[in-house]
Order: C-alpha cells, then sequence, then structure tokens
C-alpha cells in the first residue's frame, strides 16, 4: 500500500498530470454549459416587437411553451398534435410548414412539436422506407401508435439486416422490452449528449498522456535500471504502476462524468431527465432507457472504455524505450477508431472499431451512436447488438492488456 501511494504522488506531482487534471475538471462544467448557449426562439410581443431569446431564457421560453405537451405521450396526444398540424397548413394554404409565414410556426405548431417527433418515421413505406408528409398521415391511425411502432422495427430491421434473420430477431426482442407509451419532458436537446461524449474523448486523451510515460519514462532516464534491482522492482512494481494509473485516470474519469451530469440536468430541468430517449431519437430505438438512464450508460461505458485505454497505453509504455515513441503511438491508437469508420468498409469497420479499445468514445464511433444505431456483430447464425459487444470488449481488454502490460515489463527487467 505504501509502494502504491508513492507511485500515486509522484504521478501526481508531475506538472502535465496536474494540468490535464485540472483542464478535465474545468472542461466539465465548460460543456456541459455550451450546449444550453445553441438554444434559440424568438416571438412577436403585444407591442408587435420581436423578442428573440438565447440560451437558458430560451430554454426556459420553450418548456412553458410546450407544457401542455409534457408527461405521458398517449396515441391520443399525437392524434391531436397531427391534427392540429394539417388544420394549421390548411388554414394558411400550405403543403410544408416551411411554407408558413413568419411566426406561425412558433405561434401554432411550436407548443406541440415534440409530440410529432417519429410520427413520419413511425408510418413510413415498408417496402421502400419513405416517410410521408405530417399532411399525408391520416388521423385515425394514429390511436395504434405504437402498434405501428413494433411494426417499423420489424420493416426497418428487414431493410438494415436483409441478409441476417439472427440480428432482425435480436433487434424485435429488444424493442419489445422498450416501456410504452414513452415519456415526454421539453427543454432537453441532443447537443448535450454529444458533449458528454466529446468530453469523454477529451478524458481518455488526457489519461493517455498521463498513463504513456509511466514505464517509458523511467527506461528513458535510466532509473528502471535501478528499480529493477530493488526488492519489488519487478512484477510487484509493475502491477502498482498499473494500478496506480488506473487509479488516477478512473477517479478523474468518475468525477467529470458526475460533473458533467449533474451540471446538465441541473440546467435543463431534472425532469427532462425522465424523456424516453425515443423521444429525442429514432422512434424506435432498440433501448429500454429514458435520457438519464441513457447519460449513465454513456458516463460508464465511457469509464470502461478508458480503463481499456490506459491499460493498453501502459502495456505500449513497457514496449517503447522513450516517451516521445511510446506517447505518439498510443495518441495514434486513441484516433485510429475514427480513420478505420472512415477508410475501411462499413461492415469491416464495425468489427474493428468495435474491439478497439478507445472506440466507445471516438466522434464517429462512440458509444452513444452505437446505441441510436441498428447495428450489429453477425457470427453465422448468432447476432451481437455493437454496444453490448463493445462493452464485452472492454471488459476483456482491461485484465488482458494490465496482465499483458505485467507480462512485458518483468520480460523487459529480466532482459
Amino acid at each position: 500500500m505504501r509502494l502504491l501511494k508513492l507511485e500515486m504522488k509522484r504521478i501526481l506531482k508531475t506538472r502535465m498530470t496536474v494540468v490535464l487534471l485540472i483542464a478535465a475538471f474545468l472542461l466539465s462544467f465548460v460543456m456541459a454549459w455550451l450546449p444550453t448557449t445553441f438554444s434559440y426562439n424568438s416571438y412577436t410581443d403585444a407591442d408587435g416587437n420581436k423578442v428573440e431569446l438565447t440560451g437558458l431564457a430560451s430554454i426556459r421560453y420553450e418548456k412553458d411553451l410546450q407544457a401542455d405537451a409534457a408527461g405521458i405521450v398517449t396515441p391520443e396526444k399525437v392524434r391531436q398534435a397531427v391534427e392540429k398540424y394539417q388544420t394549421c397548413l390548411k388554414k394558411y394554404g400550405v403543403e410544408n410548414s416551411y411554407d408558413l409565414p413568419d411566426g406561425v410556426y412558433g405561434e401554432e405548431i411550436l407548443p406541440y412539436a415534440p409530440l410529432l417527433h417519429g410520427v413520419r418515421e413511425a408510418f413510413a413505406d415498408p417496402d421502400t422506407g419513405v416517410a410521408p408528409s405530417l399532411a399525408e398521415i391520416n388521423p385515425e391511425e394514429i390511436g395504434d401508435f405504437y402498434g405501428v411502432c413494433g411494426k417499423r422495427i420489424v420493416f426497418l430491421m428487414k431493410q438494415e439486416q436483409e441478409k441476417y434473420p439472427a440480428a432482425q430477431n435480436a433487434a424485435v426482442n429488444l424493442y419489445q422490452r422498450v416501456e410504452t407509451p414513452y415519456r415526454l419532458f421539453p427543454g432537453f436537446d441532443r447537443d448535450s449528449m454529444d458533449y458528454q461524449v466529446l468530453l469523454s474523448f477529451l478524458a481518455v486523451l488526457f489519461c493517455t498522456v498521463i498513463a504513456a510515460p509511466v514505464f517509458a519514462s523511467d527506461y528513458q532516464t535510466g532509473a528502471d535500471d535501478i528499480l529493477r534491482c530493488t526488492k519489488y522492482g519487478k512484477k510487484k512494481f509493475a502491477v502498482v504502476k498499473i494500478v496506480s494509473a488506473l487509479l488516477i485516470c478512473g477517479m478523474m474519469f468518475a468525477v467529470c462524468a458526475v460533473v458533467y451530469i449533474v451540471v446538465t440536468d441541473s440546467l435543463y430541468g431534472w425532469e427532462c431527465a425522465e424523456t424516453s430517449m425515443q423521444m429525442l431519437y429514432s422512434v424506435v430505438n432498440l433501448p429500454n432507457m429514458d435520457i438519464g438512464q441513457l447519460q449513465i450508460f454513456v458516463a460508464v461505458s465511457g469509464w470502461l472504455c478508458l480503463l481499456a485505454t490506459v491499460c493498453f497505453t501502459l502495456f505500449l509504455s513497457t514496449k517503447c524505450k522513450n516517451v516521445a515513441l511510446s506517447l505518439s503511438v498510443a495518441l495514434l491508437f486513441v484516433i485510429l477508431p475514427m480513420i478505420v469508420y472512415m477508410a475501411l468498409p462499413a461492415e469491416a469497420g464495425k468489427w474493428i472499431y468495435g474491439i478497439l479499445p478507445s472506440g466507445g468514445v471516438g466522434l464517429q464511433t462512440n458509444i452513444l451512436y452505437a446505441a441510436i444505431d441498428f447495428t450489429f456483430w453477425n457470427i453465422g447464425n448468432f447476432a451481437v447488438w455493437l454496444p453490448h459487444g463493445m462493452i464485452a470488449a472492454y471488459l476483456v481488454e482491461i485484465p488482458l492488456f494490465a496482465f499483458l502490460a505485467v507480462d512485458s515489463y518483468s520480460k523487459h527487467t529480466e532482459g
């Protein structure tokens, strides 16, 4: 235990480590606040003046405006919203809301606009996948809204996974566990979830910089020649170094994730966390989660991804004779999932970036995008939903790369 404390103290005394830890903590607040600045609304007051609102004021205005839409999303609420929408278009003689006169959308449609989310997708053509306009949908058919959604996931998976019946069945089984009717509490924005992933990516990047020199710096300075001669200078010392790096990085990520979620939900309103994720993304998303649960899922998955990346970085550190090489290779592997995503065919790419340690926090390959997508690993007659496969990969990689790092360091000291 004393050796562990000394090693943690050594890492924490490094100026770069201190700077990165402070930066990550401050970014947790800044990045939780930034998405709120994107909100914009305007209206005309009683005197005929245009009032423009941004940031938290805009969010509060929109939440107040849509208060009647909040709560349980019943088929009757959705039907009434579609009827009001169609009546509004007929009133102004247009076929699309984009053609409405200035100010009409905000006054007559915005109050119930969240209830229209996913209606077109649910009633998309089962053969072509083309969604009709809201004006073309018969409101009477919306009485079976959730039944239509259940049929939609079947048709969608036949298009997405045409050659893989196992994936189709797995998706349908997952969706059958989703609780209906959905819940909606207006105000929350998808940008906030994207920024949570971005914060996770930066945290993994910072921790890679912290972990890369753990072994390589001792090789470079020659300190390892002395340390290997001590009583605990081989396997036990390697374990201590690995555990200390994991504790520092793991605690940093956990603190940042908790701060981000608490600040975000405080700004948008804690009730927004109860919104079904299907009311924010696809109306037939597979996870049975609300926004709060999705935030926790992204945080925990990102934490596992971080630990796997740190373990892999430590393994690389045992193989490199200087810090520059260790850091360069480690950072390359952090961004490798994004390169794979862009460079390789989709089928091969999803396998590779899915098992890479840093794949869960990539800007295009993250666990959030996997959770809202319908991608599966297809292995013969067996199908694994991509988020489940990614998490399983991290759970294997954490002990695997930690063991390989200990083994590599031990063999190096024997040399």
